[in-house]
């Protein structure tokens, strides 16, 4: 461990670029992140992508998501579930906070309510609601109440900004230190987490050093082996995967859950009624939208709620399932043509905002061709400029239809919404009976449908870069790859 430790105090006098990431440098596994500096190093609890692996590794929650997705204990060393499916009781490790002092139940319980207040006003707030009370019931022991059953709870539980924190510190396994390139992350002792002395526990570890760039960068980076992974590609950026980086590497595809869609932000002119903004919908051939990427097994929709979702039973099929896309766009095109006689004719744009990208061009001329097909003109909105449409790309916190339709909420969203589908939601959550629950939550979305305020395309696209010799890396439905597997050191 000479190498590693030289490492680590290189880290106080010096940037770590130099010292610490020279390519095929065994103490360091390299991370990029397609993500900006501001992100990676965010405190906050509105955090991107990049931020909640980073506040993942550093402050575990109650419980946390594996490589695989799967929730495992972490601060809590086990759990139970009461009958009904209102009470989960925790039983805390034996560990402590980053300042040493015990980390107890009263603690935990604090840092939880803490937590939860300021969240408020997020759609994670509005998950959250969800939580009746919590109790430190003896030292280790918390429990948390729920006003309702909810199966996924401890997939919600275990979303990082739910991460324990004291000071603004976390309870590990890793720990981080910023520095002018990026972020180090090391493991912490495995007695400060509650867990026995393991004698050269060291040798088993390495660093972890995350990096934000841009997507061009960090392929170029890892086809020159200056990095060894990639994270946060999205679809914007997925043609940049499919070249150069192939010969010294392997695209990675999550095949999470989410939106992937069009949201609605003006409500005037052509967009006012609720049935133009049906012919948008109508108009789109998703068997065919995502073609040029070359997905295998990507499944579009036209709902908002997916029908695979884990314990949920099966809702209502696609919309428009009898009907041929021909048909479909002919009646969008005479929605256009009706509010063009009525409005004096001319040509009707659409304003569309995307992000930044080769994959968005191939997107944008996707949609604009669909678009045209039935007389609307779609145009692209520069990054400062309003926009009829934005597109919503968005993975799902865990698995259940409320987090689906909470993205919608008029409380937190900038684009249209409906107060009736909110109320649907409001009274699903208060619903014992879950075949009742279901019918509300399903009412909800068709009203939302109906209202034409999202819509749907199919499910989000994520890809990574993965070299070879790289452990603790799976794909999994929530797009989360932690970083503490990834620090254990090839065998």
């Amino acid at each position: 461990m000479q190498k590693f430790t030289l490492c680590l105090a290189a880290v106080a006098v010096v940037s770590l670029t130099s010292a610490c990431t020279a390519a095929g440098d065994d103490d360091v596994t390299r991370i990029a992140f397609i993500s900006s500096g501001e992100d990676i190093t965010n405190d906050g609890l509105r955090l991107a992508s990049s931020a909640q692996h980073i506040r993942a590794a550093t402050a575990e929650g109650l419980v946390s998501i594996d490589e695989t997705g799967a929730v495992v204990p972490a601060v809590a060393e086990r759990w139970i579930v009461t009958e009904d499916g209102l009470s989960y009781i925790f039983r805390l490790r034996n560990s402590e906070w980053a300042d040493g002092t015990d980390l107890t139940a009263a603690s935990v319980r604090a840092e939880l309510r803490r937590t939860i207040r300021q969240l408020n006003g997020t759609s994670l707030g509005i998950d959250l609601a969800i939580i009746d009370d919590i109790r430190a019931m003896t030292g280790r022991v918390v429990e948390i109440r729920l006003t309702k059953p909810m199966p996924q709870f401890l997939q919600l539980l275990a979303q990082p900004e739910l991460g324990l924190r004291r000071s603004g510190q976390g309870v590990g396994p890793m720990q981080a230190q910023e520095t002018g390139s990026g972020v180090l992350l090391t493991v912490v002792p495995p007695e400060r987490s509650g867990m026995p002395e393991i004698e050269g526990w060291e040798e088993a570890q390495r660093a972890v050093f995350v990096t934000a760039q841009t997507a061009e960068d960090a392929t170029n980076a890892f086809e020159a082996g200056s990095v060894d992974a990639v994270f946060g590609g999205q679809i914007f950026d997925l043609p940049l995967a499919d070249t150069g980086p192939l010969s010294s590497g392997t695209v990675r595809l999550d095949a999470v859950f989410g939106l992937f869609g069009l949201a609605v932000r003006n409500e005037r002119g052509f967009l006012a009624s609720a049935d133009n903004r049906g012919a948008l919908a109508l108009a789109i051939d998703r068997e065919t939208v995502l073609q040029p990427f070359n997905i295998g097994g990507w499944v579009p929709t036209t709902r908002i709620i997916p029908p695979d979702l884990p314990d949920e039973d099966v809702v209502p099929g696609e919309r428009w399932a009898d009907l041929s896309l021909e048909t479909r766009q002919d009646r969008a095109r005479a929605r256009v043509s009706a509010w063009k006689s009525a409005n004096g004719g001319g040509d009707l744009r659409i304003s569309l905002a995307v992000p930044e990208g080769v994959g968005s061009d191939i997107l944008f001329d996707q949609l604009a061709a669909d678009y045209a097909a039935v007389g609307v003109e779609l145009t692209r909105a520069g990054p400062d400029q309003p926009a009829d449409l934005m597109l919503v790309d968005q993975i799902a916190r865990y698995g259940d239809v409320r987090w689906f339709l909470n993205q919608f909420n008029c409380t937190v969203v900038k684009t249209l919404c409906s107060k009736e589908a909110d109320a649907l939601v409001r009274q699903a959550s208060s619903e014992s009976d879950p075949a009742a629950r279901l019918e509300l939550f399903t009412d909800a979305e068709r009203v939302l449908l109906a209202e034409n305020v999202y819509i749907p395309i199919g499910a989000p696209i994520r890809w990574s870069l993965i070299r070879g010799g790289v452990d603790g890396f799976e794909e999994n439905r929530w797009g989360l790859h932690p970083l503490f597997p990834m620090a254990l050191r090839p065998i």
